[in-house]
């Protein structure tokens, strides 16, 4: 008949009744019941075929194949509490290198500050921004955590997890001192006689083109930007109109804007990373943070609101 599996849990009732010399005193020690020492004890015997111990009237003795076994007993337990101390300090070790990608768009306005912010946090944890158009993939690690805007939640496709972080309308703007100088119009009569600036990538442009043929405005685009931040840019210098995502423009101090958004329009953005980094602490720690600091932005009320817009 084979012998019973090892179970390497049963080297602590050894090494608890070789210290203590019986059962009643290592079953203190360990806080279980003599019966369970007993038990154990009986098993781990049975594994190994071996008689570890002799029972005596005063107590447990070691025979000579327990004595032979105590010490390789007590180095097992010993890189056991090593592996668990290395464990732990994984586990509280909130350092390295996270891979960050978003668009340019988020990139170089809200998240900057909120970068500065958990610097100071997590000053072990180093960024690297990635802006690049192309939608990386994080299931085959192309970065760890990304902030996106999406129209359903057909972003937790392909195990990823995340939340929603805020709702993420696109609609006109100007810069204040473009409103100033021009004044800012209220109907789309009076936008036919600004000029627009056009592109923002190629996310942006063919839903943005559309909108413009459909209110006959394409053919006041008096600029082409290749990146939704270079429309940003544009709007900051004064070119004319252009739209921009509301999380962005709303808290931009040199902006307001032209029109409302469309009422139930709009992105849900999103912060996103693999199921198989979610626990990891330095990417924890930087969804963590970013979440509850990107929710509470969302929070808050534009100064800045044209309210009604006249067709």
């Amino acid at each position: 008949m084979a012998a019973p599996p090892l179970d390497w849990n049963d080297l602590r009732y050894l090494l608890a009744v070789a210290r203590e010399g019986s059962t009643l005193a290592a079953a203190r020690t360990l806080r279980v019941s003599q019966t369970t020492v007993a038990r154990r004890l009986a098993a781990l015997e049975a594994a190994l075929g071996l008689v570890l111990f002799e029972r005596r009237q005063a107590g447990y003795a070691l025979t000579p194949a327990g004595e032979a076994l105590l010490p390789q007993a007590e180095a097992v337990a010993a890189h056991a509490d090593q592996f668990a101390e290395a464990a732990a300090a994984q586990s509280r070790d909130v350092s390295g290198t996270v891979r960050l990608t978003t668009v340019d768009i988020y990139g170089v306005t809200v998240l900057q500050p909120l970068l500065r912010d958990l610097h100071d946090a997590q000053p072990g944890v180093r960024i690297e921004l990635d802006m690049a158009e192309a939608v990386r993939d994080l299931g085959a690690g192309e970065a760890d955590i990304a902030l996106r805007a999406d129209w359903t939640d057909r972003s937790l496709a392909g195990g990823l997890v995340g939340r929603r972080v805020a709702f993420d309308p696109w609609t006109l703007y100007c810069s204040r001192a473009y409103a100033a100088r021009h004044s800012r119009p209220r109907t789309s009569a009076e936008l036919r006689r600004h000029p627009f600036i056009g592109g923002g990538g190629d996310g942006v442009w063919p839903p943005y083109r559309a909108w413009l043929q459909a209110h006959g405005l394409e053919e006041a685009v008096v600029m082409q930007h290749s990146s939704a931040a270079g429309l940003l840019a544009a709007i900051r210098a004064g070119v004319g109109l252009a739209i921009l995502p509301s999380f962005v423009g709303d808290r931009e101090p040199d902006l307001v804007r032209v029109l409302p958004p469309p009422p139930g329009k709009g992105y849900d953005l999103w912060l996103l990373t693999h199921e198989r980094l979610r626990h990891v602490p330095r990417v924890r720690a930087v969804m963590d943070f970013l979440g509850g600091a990107l929710a509470r932005l969302a929070q808050e009320t534009p100064e800045d609101d044209p309210g009604v817009w006249a067709a």
